[in-house]
């Protein structure tokens, strides 16, 4: 059996990715006999607006820096939409930069949801996408713009226009079947059913997925399977969506 210690950098405010990232560990546990445990390192921001977001890139270093005192096998820098919100390709960058930040050479380096999202739906053959985000719609917008960057089409995008960070992580996911249902998925590849990591979606992506017919991955699934494929673990769970193998 093999134990990995995971890294994850999350904004103060978000509740979810400590959630569903557990659970999501668990389920590949029980398939593969692999274990795992996760430490947290926060910055600072609680409303989804431009000056919050700029504000956490300058935490990020010190965060990374902290996380890399527990010999942690690969960080997770799980903030898609502050990454996104600069620009097409910065998740490169950012990622270089913090590994050499956390200055221990970790087994998976520093993965980020955005570049993860971005890998997922490569990985998945996907030309066209439709998503939903929780955020106003100029940032759903640049969300959009950023993945089209990369050379796959954005059919449809729906904005829940919540911009409460921790509002986000209190909405019902039962709620993203109907959202979902009203995405135009004609020709689509995969539908993103949640471009964040703090809105709850983990537990309803196997009835949307059957539902709409078509692969359904999330900011959060796709950050948790880049992690294991750094590590060279398998991902293989039940009920976690069309980037993890089913048992």
């Amino acid at each position: 059996m093999f134990s990995h210690r995971i890294g994850l950098l999350v904004p103060s405010s978000n509740t979810t990715m400590e959630t569903e990232l557990p659970i999501i560990l668990h389920r590949v546990s029980r398939r593969t006999g692999h274990s795992f445990t996760l430490h947290s390192s926060r910055m600072r921001m609680t409303t989804v607006t431009s000056e919050e977001l700029a504000a956490t890139d300058d935490e990020v270093e010190r965060a990374a820096f902290e996380l890399s005192d527990a010999e942690v096998d690969v960080i997770a820098y799980a903030f898609l939409i502050a990454i996104m919100s600069q620009g097409p390709g910065v998740h490169r960058g950012i990622e270089r930069r913090l590994a050499e930040v956390a200055e221990y050479h970790q087994a998976g380096g520093v993965v980020s949801s955005a570049g993860a999202l971005i890998a997922g739906l490569h990985h998945l053959g996907a030309k066209k996408t439709a998503i939903v985000t929780p955020y106003p719609k100029p940032l759903t917008a640049k969300v959009a713009g950023y993945i089209e960057a990369e050379g796959i089409e954005v059919q449809d995008a729906i904005s829940l226009e919540v911009d409460d960070n921790l509002a986000v992580g209190k909405l019902d996911p039962a709620g993203l079947k109907g959202v979902a249902m009203s995405l135009d998925i004609r020709d689509v590849d995969v539908v993103v059913l949640s471009a964040c990591v703090q809105m709850p979606s983990l537990h309803v992506i196997p009835e949307v997925q059957a539902a709409l017919g078509v692969p359904v991955i999330t900011a959060a699934t796709a950050t948790a399977w880049q992690m294991l494929e750094r590590l060279g673990r398998p991902a293989v769970a039940a009920d976690t969506g069309a980037l993890f193998l089913a048992p």
